[in-house]
């Protein structure tokens, strides 16, 4: 039976019900998955950057003991390329090819010429996969070396090494927004200009659970099962089925089972998803593929990679009147799923953040180069925007002799000009930014922060602080709007609800968890709408047999997308409980009220008057059994919806980041960190915190350790957890958070993005800390990641610093 709840559960921190499985390591992993008969898959990564393939010879690995199959690209003639379901909109663009006239992204196996490091080549199958493994060092493979080419910049210049016959020059697209010509005329006519050359440096997602597949192939009904680790099953089922396998869409189910962590690596297409299907169904198998770390490093998207020379402009008296951005963005090897529109859109449209700027431009070369294919991660585009414009702020604030905190809030959109246009294509849905600032300059105690850079350097170090605000387009999206920034598909989200004769309630929703704790918030969000106990909701996802169809979990839009699509569908559940008990108590429908779980007649009491008054559970009775219901009303209660907002939301908020530099070391030590931001409505505060945690220490991760590092010939020299940094518990300082509320009006909760937000700002806040405690000896920038080496080198005037930067 179900109880009633008589309090809001929306805003509550209730306990997280996936937590427990967890902990306890009972929760379910594609590494966990073990079908009958399974075998093991091994991937060959090409060993050369950018080479053409001789030959390759499979004899010897072929030979070895428990080897099932070894398959090159001849052995898939008829499997169609990976697309690219999100181009840079409204511009040409240059893609490899697709049958079908799409943009293509790369094949599953290369045949002929390989493009980054970790190419995939050749799989083997074996029943073990310390056989698959060993039989990968027997494949000899015949390779011509080729030129190769790192960066973006050095990717469009003449002469350089050119990845695909397709793609003139390496470029991808030559995207724009905003208006240049006003822009520029501002920059000409003002009174002080400041550029800034910037590297928002390539890194590595790093999620605890790397990627993994299961295929699993049934001759008698033709139908292929995918277990993979992927935030978008929906979305992979219909790109897999009719993009690259050709096969109808009905034969093929995706499940995801716990994904542990993702980051925006996992809503991508890979080759060895394609790969477990062909070949559980070419040995009549399961098959299983699980990566390892250094795997992972050398074929998973990367993140960030912008070439930035960046413009500021305006007066004296700290009024900012212009922006430029001229931006070279690394593709990679290949266009990723999305990585185009990762690369474009959500940096160049987020540059002006938080700020009412009159003009402002921004460009992107998006160029290939024989590295990891870029993607998302966490935060992407919009991380990258907002380090452009807050280094710049604090560096115009330091031209004309005015605190950083006094500029920013002289140019701060005001409450009143909400909905904003910012001039670069978003239009921000609401927002009190001047309350958020203040509250997060209180809260750091920012007046008395200069008093204490004496007493640090008594102890020989030396005190910095820095702010970053930004603004972060979340809930994707709307469809049509998308589709204008050049994204190949729908973008909406759907929720069914089912209420059982019990009184208990099934909730199915298109969005994957990948860490969000959707058992728990969509739980709460069902049972709020309803009035009863969210331990009678259960919740089903991630599984294209089972969920309606959906869209997955990506650019921190689970909440406000699958959250209103619940919210909508119950409200259709208990407009059909009140006509239904119209009938019952044979009154008007307008009479009769739903709250708390009951429906009753207005004016009566529902605790006492039984013959005007109906339970959740009653009704879920009654409309079960339809036993007297009118014409209108049909039995059984199971409604969906399928949700497409009017646009995006716009969470913003504030950072403030103190640090303390050794003297000696060049170590920083952050000694503070203040974050205040803003999402909207908040569904569950203790999942929110969590994230809010946790994208902060993402974000502290690049400014001030983590880099991917290619050397000349295109080898990923920081290719496992010995070379690449990752922040530990030790490194995250003690945060001190809040939050202002101010709603959506795009959805019916008043909901925001959360997930990523907090990854936006705290690279550009540390570094502008650094920059703020170096200043007096002439340092104005320090390219990300800030090692100890390269701050102390700065502190002492090495031009090895990696400093960059030049006025004019």
């Amino acid at each position: 039976m179900t109880t009633a709840q008589d309090q809001p559960l929306l805003g509550t921190p209730l306990a997280i019900r996936e937590d427990a499985a967890l902990l306890r390591g009972e929760a379910t992993y594609v590494g966990d998955i073990q079908l009958p008969g399974t075998a093991h898959m091994a991937i060959l990564g090409s060993a050369h950057a950018h080479a053409r393939i001789r030959g390759i010879d499979t004899s010897a690995a072929e030979r070895l003991p428990g080897v099932l199959k070894v398959a090159t690209a001849a052995d898939f003639p008829d499997v169609m390329p990976l697309p690219c379901i999100w181009i840079p909109g409204g511009v040409e663009s240059h893609f490899p090819p697709h049958p079908y006239g799409l943009p293509g992204a790369r094949p599953v196996l290369s045949g002929d010429t390989v493009r980054h490091v970790g190419d995939p080549i050749a799989v083997v199958v074996a029943e073990t996969p310390r056989q698959a493994a060993a039989a990968l060092q027997a494949i000899a493979v015949d390779y011509e070396p080729l030129p190769v080419v790192t960066r973006a910049d050095q990717a469009l210049q003449d002469g350089a090494p050119q990845l695909h016959e397709n793609v003139p020059n390496n470029l991808n697209a030559h995207w724009t927004c905003g208006d240049q010509e006003r822009t520029e005329r501002n920059i000409a006519d003002a009174e002080v200009v400041v550029e800034l050359d910037l590297v928002n440096q390539r890194t590595i997602n790093s999620p605890l659970e790397p990627r993994g597949a299961v295929g699993h192939y049934d001759p008698v009904t033709e139908e292929y099962t995918l277990y993979a680790s992927t935030q978008g099953p929906h979305n992979h089922r219909f790109l897999l089925a009719q993009l690259v396998l050709g096969i109808p869409f009905t034969k093929l189910r995706v499940v995801a089972p716990t994904v542990g962590g993702s980051f925006g690596t996992k809503g991508y297409l890979y080759p060895d998803m394609p790969l477990v299907l062909l070949l559980s169904k070419a040995l009549g198998r399961p098959v299983k593929w699980v990566d390892t770390r250094t795997g992972l490093m050398n074929s998973t998207v990367q993140g960030r990679d912008h070439l930035q020379h960046a413009v500021i402009a305006g007066t004296r008296d700290g009024r900012i009147t212009a922006v430029r951005c001229t931006s070279h963005a690394n593709l990679g090897a290949y266009p990723s799923t999305i990585g185009p529109g990762v690369a474009t859109a959500l940096m160049g449209r987020s540059i002006t953040g938080m700020y009412d700027i009159d003009a402002a431009f921004c460009e992107v070369y998006a160029a290939f180069t024989n590295t990891v294919p870029l993607g998302a991660q966490r935060g992407s585009g919009r991380a990258e925007a907002a380090f452009l414009m807050e280094r710049l702020v604090d560096e115009f604030a330091a031209r004309i002799g005015m605190d950083p905190a006094a500029v920013r809030r002289r140019n701060l959109v005001p409450a009143t000009a909400f909905p904003y246009d910012n001039g670069l294509g978003w239009t921000y849905d609401s927002g009190n930014y001047e309350e958020n600032f203040d509250k997060a300059l209180a809260l750091a105690g920012y007046a008395d922060l200069d008093s204490r850079r004496g007493e640090a350097r008594s102890r020989g170090k030396r005190l910095g602080v820095g702010i970053a605000t930004y603004v972060a387009v979340c809930g994707v999206g709307p469809s049509t709007r998308m589709s204008q920034e050049g994204m190949l598909g729908g973008t909406w989200e759907s929720a069914n609800i089912r209420v059982h004769p019990s009184g208990e309630v099934t909730v199915t929703v298109g969005s994957a968890s990948t860490g969000q704790s959707h058992q728990t918030v969509f739980a709460q969000v069902t049972a709020d709408a309803f009035g009863i106990d969210p331990a009678s909701v259960q919740v089903l996802e991630a599984d294209t047999l089972k969920a309606p169809y959906g869209q997955g979990t990506y650019g921190s839009r689970s909440y406000s997308m699958a959250g209103p699509a619940i919210a909508l569908t119950a409200q259709k559940i208990k407009d059909k409980m009140r006509r239904a008990a119209a009938a019952m108590f044979q009154v008007d429908e307008e009479k009769v009220v739903y709250r708390s779980g009951r429906v009753f007649v207005q004016g009566t009491d529902p605790d006492t008057d039984t013959e005007q008054s109906k339970t959740f559970a009653e009704m879920a009775m009654a409309l079960w059994y339809g036993w007297g219901l009118p014409a209108s009303v049909e039995p059984a209660l199971d409604e969906t919806t399928h949700f497409d907002p009017p646009d995006f939301n716009y969470p913003f908020g504030t950072h403030i980041a103190v640090v303390e530099i050794d003297e000696l070391t060049g170590e920083t030590e952050i000694v503070g960190y203040t974050a205040v931001d803003d999402a909207g409505n908040i569904g569950n505060p203790a999942i929110v915190q969590g994230q809010i945690e946790g994208s902060i220490v993402h974000g502290l991760g690049q400014a001030l350790m983590e880099a991917a590092e290619y050397d000349e010939d295109g080898r990923l020299v920081s290719a496992d957890l010995r070379t690449y940094a990752l922040p530990r518990a030790a490194d995250a300082p003690e945060f001190r958070l809040d939050r202002t509320v101010t709603p959506s009006p795009h959805n019916p909760l008043g909901a925001k993005g959360a997930g990523e937000i907090a990854t936006v700002p705290p690279a550009a806040a540390v570094v502008n800390a650094v920059v703020d405690a170096l200043r007096d000896v002439g340092v104005r920038h320090i390219d990300m990641p800030l090692t100890p080496e390269k701050v102390w080198r700065a502190l002492h005037g090495d031009p090895a610093a990696g400093t960059t930067g030049a006025d004019a």
